[in-house]
């Protein structure tokens, strides 16, 4: 009886398992998330992504009407988005991930930006910087 109550036992926590790594991750440690959100100059870096679906928003002071997008991302699986708003709430960037190089913003007001990360069942590594552009 002991052996089969520690065999169902070891099921259970099995099964809670393969279902905890089935679901989606989100951002820890291991991921070795660095932003950097100065004015005028925005980077975000993520490593070792696996399967996660998260979203992260942020403010951040642009000076300038116009920023540069320098997208250097390696996804391996699913879909990153950046989505950048200007001074005014409107949408001036979307960038797929998967797509590396540098981009324009379109025209917008100086000030208070957002710029918004959506990361759905994404592997790999997400890199990339917004600067104002001179």
């Amino acid at each position: 009886m002991h052996h089969t109550r520690s065999a169902t036992l070891a099921a259970a926590g099995l099964a809670l398992l393969l279902a905890a790594c089935a679901g989606d991750n989100s951002v820890g440690p291991g991921n070795q998330l660095e932003v950097t959100n100065v004015p005028d100059s925005f980077q975000w870096q993520v490593s070792n992504l696996s399967n996660v679906t998260q979203r992260f928003t942020y403010t951040w002071q642009n000076t300038g009407v116009i920023a540069t997008v320098n997208q250097a991302s390696a996804i391996t699986a699913g879909v990153v988005t950046v989505t950048i708003r200007d001074g005014s709430g409107i949408e001036v960037f979307v960038g797929n991930q998967t797509n590396t190089g540098t981009f324009d913003t379109g025209l917008g007001t100086t000030g208070s930006w957002t710029i918004e990360v959506v990361l759905s069942g994404a592997s790999g590594t997400v890199n990339f910087r917004v600067d104002k552009k001179a």
